[in-house]
């Protein structure tokens, strides 16, 4: 495996579509259409090895390794590598950015040359954060992604497309440096020391494997503080309640294209730096018993999340506009995702995990069934709808089918990552699973509300009556998510066992404070007992059991 370049092929096959588009004339949109879809469905298909790459399944270790050197001086290297849990992530992102470049043929219609320039390095940015074991390499591939999204939104989005796109990326930005503040902590831990904290004296390094390996290394009230840094860059990224008020404003205003990625996988950068970083680095960070306001530092995340699972789902609940409650939705669900990997059990992570997959595909879904009948209506209030499942029979059956999946109907996709999240919180704290399960109940409540409102009663509205229904081109780009969703809701089990291991390895990093306390605790209580006594002592029953093991041998 340390041989096959798949994972630079991956990272750089779209920025060689890019090249390829800048040379196409800008009176040739059809081409330049074409070409981009080319590239991204190529992408699509070197991505494949991923899922049938049968390591996955048997280790949570990295593969697909590649390691070069890149800056000496600072020990930064280009460093890739991926588990199961990245390689999942890339097939969604690479799907996803297909389905996108292909559901824009007739959504935009000026300055296209650029608009698909900016998908093809957006791929590029999004892959590279997935593939990068080294912090330096994985900050410079988190800023680049910001660049595409900003333009995407700023130049194709709606009438406050400006203040949405800023909003975007002052939000974003100023996570990402806080975020590097911590790398910096670390950085500078590692080798000659971080303010009051006395180094290790290790070489200069920015590799994520090692940072790993010297967790248990690292002070605890230093983990504290590193882990509240990426807390807040992960956290606006997700986004986390109150971290979340520039995603509504991002997801109304962007290009339908924009909001499916944006929702599909730039979300989930947050969600994959809280499980690639804040675990595994800061276990006695998140094991502390110490409470601020009464609540541990595991507890305040599972109380974020659980606010936001609730609070988005109400204020989707009145939205009048159908991408806002889309995308107020998306609150309530990544908070789903975020307790499962605050349970800091495998049900909990693997669930979560899932979901996040589960999130990308019903929710971009729900956003590309937007964008099509906006296309036809320019509009995009609920008011201005009814009855249109009498004139788009088909649109309303896809919408249907997508819907279902996003509330978690049994043998659909959202049902597995939800029942498995809630059985993992139920494990850690019933009450979180309780609260949190009210936002399943919201979640029907306004979904269904919204299908009411849009497909059901007369067709009042003259400007609707002769709507056409979906083309071939839109079904093609809806098919395979609802194919996907209807995959994982009835057979779920190779999407776990892709993540099965390093779920695991997740569990084991942030276990290990808890199992070096009990250690420590019982190590007193064993030295103080009499040699003799376990010696003379005739166990019976299960205890007897026991001492086969434990007692030293009689000579």
């Amino acid at each position: 495996m340390n041989g096959l370049p798949l994972l630079s092929l991956l990272i750089f096959l779209p920025v060689v579509g890019t090249l390829v588009v800048l040379f196409v004339p800008r009176e040739k949109p059809s081409v330049v259409r074409w070409v981009t879809t080319l590239f991204a469905g190529a992408e699509f298909l070197v991505s494949i090895p991923l899922w049938t790459f049968a390591g996955f399944r048997k280790s949570g270790d990295f593969f697909f390794r590649e390691t070069h050197e890149w800056i000496p001086s600072l020990g930064a290297k280009y460093s890739l590598g991926v588990d199961g849990i990245a390689a999942l992530l890339i097939l969604l992102t690479t799907l996803l950015s297909f389905i996108s470049v292909y559901a824009s043929f007739s959504a935009i219609t000026k300055r296209e040359k650029e608009y698909y320039v900016f998908l093809l390095l957006l791929e590029t940015g999004m892959v590279g954060v997935f593939c990068a074991l080294d912090f330096f390499l994985f900050y410079v591939f988190w800023e680049v992604m910001l660049v595409p999204m900003y333009f995407l939104i700023g130049i194709w989005g709606g009438p406050r497309k400006l203040y949405a796109a800023i909003k975007f990326f002052l939000y974003t930005l100023a996570g990402s440096v806080v975020m590097l503040l911590a790398i910096i902590a670390l950085y500078f831990f590692n080798t000659s020391g971080f303010l009051r904290w006395k180094g290790l004296g290790n070489p200069a390094t920015f590799d994520v494997v090692h940072f790993q390996t010297i967790a248990s290394s690292i002070p605890p009230d230093l983990q504290l503080w590193l882990f509240w840094a990426f807390f807040i860059g992960f956290a606006i990224k997700v986004p986390m309640f109150p971290f979340h008020t520039w995603l509504p404003d991002a997801h109304v205003e962007a290009p339908t294209a924009g909001s499916v990625i944006l929702a599909g996988v730039l979300l989930k950068m947050g969600t994959y730096g809280f499980l690639r970083f804040s675990l595994p680095l800061c276990p006695d960070a998140i094991a502390s018993s110490a409470r601020f306001l009464g609540l541990t530092t595991v507890g305040w995340v599972a109380a974020l999340s659980i606010v936001g699972i609730i609070y988005g789902s109400m204020v989707a609940m009145v939205q009048k506009d159908m991408k806002k409650l889309v995308a107020y939705s998306s609150v309530a669900h990544l908070g789903f995702v975020m307790l499962g990997f605050f349970a800091l059990n495998n049900a909990g992570i693997q669930g979560g995990i899932l979901q996040s997959i589960n999130h990308g595909l019903s929710t971009g879904g729900l956003f590309l069934l937007v964008g099509i009948v906006y296309e036809r209506t320019h509009t995009r209030m609920i008011a201005d709808y009814g009855g249109l499942s009498g004139t788009m029979p088909v649109y309303a059956m896809l919408f249907m089918v997508i819907l279902l999946a996003s509330i978690g109907l049994p043998l659909l996709n959202g049902f597995v990552g939800e029942f498995t999240i809630l059985t993992g919180v139920f494990f850690a704290d019933w009450r979180w699973a309780a609260w949190a399960s009210l936002g399943v109940i919201l979640g029907a409540a306004y979904m269904l509300w919204l299908y009411q409102r849009v497909f059901f009663g007369e067709l009042t509205n003259e400007k609707n009556k002769g709507l056409e229904d979906v083309n071939l081109r839109e079904i093609l780009t809806l098919a395979p998510l609802i194919a996907m969703c209807f995959w994982i809701g009835l057979y779920p089990k190779p999407f776990f066992e892709m993540t099965a291991k390093s779920a695991e390895k997740i569990v084991a990093a942030v276990s290990a404070p808890n199992a070096r306390r009990a250690a420590q605790e019982a190590a007193p209580r064993l030295a103080s007992t009499p040699p003799a006594a376990s010696r003379l002592a005739v166990p019976t029953g299960a205890t007897a059991a026991a001492a086969v093991v434990t007692a030293p041998e009689v000579k």
